[in-house]
């Protein structure tokens, strides 16, 4: 995929024929600020309250939030995000984003979110959950569209934009199940979801990201959740039997799923993985598992920390998970370790800028990393030594 002038060397991704994309390219995980950059007006929030006035009816809104959409998405390309998303700026939450577009839910009281400061209105089974229509395809469109346009406006050919959505087991762990039973929602889901990755696939997205955090509830005794939750993920892939043309990845913040365990992720049939490593840092155990044809998003900037991340920390993140089983820095990429949305927007705009630029740096070759952060960073004898040792000019002057 072609990128700005100030990324790397552009190729064909390995993991999926049809993408193309910086040697290690930098993405979104979820969701990213709605608020302003400081000093600026807020025009969603006064056309929330515009709508409850009447002044503006839904459509009038939805324009609105288009209009973010297309910032957000010269925001991501300005910072060097080889992968872009919409930042999931029209959703309330995850949760009610789908929930609300499938027959069999309906919405009730407040709950927190995993162990964050941020509550969802938990959705409760009324029935067995049944798609019947695209929920997300239209919002990926505008999405796709805005990116063209981004793209075009800064003299560069289109990125890729991804859709993302909650995965059945996820869903189905934040859901009342009510009389249905958790078990059989979850299953129930599976399907549901699936036709929705099925819908997005024939649309065009050309990446499909299905968070699971739930993964990391799932303690080292619990067998039938790693069952339930391998049986959800198996009915959810097999709704794209027959499609060719399809990039499907696994998502996992919110902390480590190694308690799932590799077998239940590796033995999926999804093209890459994302993992959070700031919270979950032993999801390093299981990244040492994934196959060398798929592959890694290294969740390596703190989403919920304003400090500055640090460079060579974020570059050794990407470069090792190259290197693990033969991978290569074509099949990896750098992340936030999950939705920047808690963050100020210039807060959130400095994380993705970094992203790209340690994403830039690690697709590198050593020498000429060498040259842009200090040698011993990405050298062990280096740093062993305390100093650079430059190899020996070779015979006919080579170097």
């Amino acid at each position: 995929m072609p990128h700005s002038s100030h990324q790397g060397q552009a190729h064909e991704i390995r993991f999926h024929r049809t993408i193309r994309i910086t040697l290690m390219f930098a993405t979104l995980v979820g969701a990213y600020p709605r608020t302003p950059l400081a000093g600026q007006p807020f025009p969603l929030r006064a056309a929330y309250g515009r709508l409850e006035r009447g002044e503006i009816d839904g459509a009038g809104f939805r324009e609105v939030q288009d209009e973010l959409v297309r910032e957000l998405m010269g925001e991501q390309i300005d910072a060097g995000m080889g992968i872009l998303t919409d930042g999931q700026v029209r959703w309330e939450d995850a949760q009610t984003a789908l929930t609300r577009g499938l027959e069999g839910f309906e919405a009730t009281g407040l709950l927190r979110y995993f162990d964050t400061n941020t509550y969802y209105r938990q959705p409760r089974a009324t029935g067995e959950p049944r798609w019947t229509q695209p929920i997300l395809v239209d919002d990926w469109r505008f999405a796709d569209g805005a990116a063209r346009q981004a793209a075009t406006e800064r003299g560069l050919q289109p990125l890729a934009v991804k859709a993302c959505l909650i995965g059945p087991y996820t869903l189905a762990r934040l859901s009342d199940a009510g009389d249905l039973g958790r078990e059989s929602l979850t299953l129930a889901l599976a399907e549901a979801l699936g036709q929705e990755v099925r819908a997005l696939v024939e649309a065009g997205a050309p990446v499909v990201q299905v968070d699971e955090n739930a993964l990391s509830l799932i303690g080292a005794d619990d067998e039938a959740e790693r069952k339930l939750a391998s049986e959800a993920l198996s009915r959810l892939t097999s709704a794209l039997d027959g499609l060719t043309e399809h990039h499907l990845c696994l998502a996992v913040t919110m902390g480590s799923a190694e308690h799932a365990g590799h077998a239940l992720l590796f033995d999926q049939p999804f093209h890459s993985y994302l993992f959070d490593l700031i919270k979950g840092p032993d999801n390093w155990r299981l990244i040492s598992y994934a196959p060398a044809d798929r592959g890694i998003v290294c969740g390596v900037a703190d989403a919920r920390n304003t400090a500055r991340d640090d460079e060579p920390v974020m570059i050794w993140a990407g470069r090792y998970a190259a290197s693990l089983n033969g991978r290569g820095r074509d099949r990896v990429g750098l992340a936030p370790s999950t939705g920047l949305e808690y963050l100020p927007r210039d807060r959130a705009r400095a994380k993705i800028q970094a992203l790209g630029e340690a994403a830039r740096k690690a697709g590198l070759g050593k020498e000429a990393l060498g040259t842009e952060i200090d040698p011993r960073a990405v050298d062990a004898r280096s740093a062993a030594l305390g100093r650079v040792e430059r190899p020996a000019s070779r015979a006919g002057g080579a170097s």
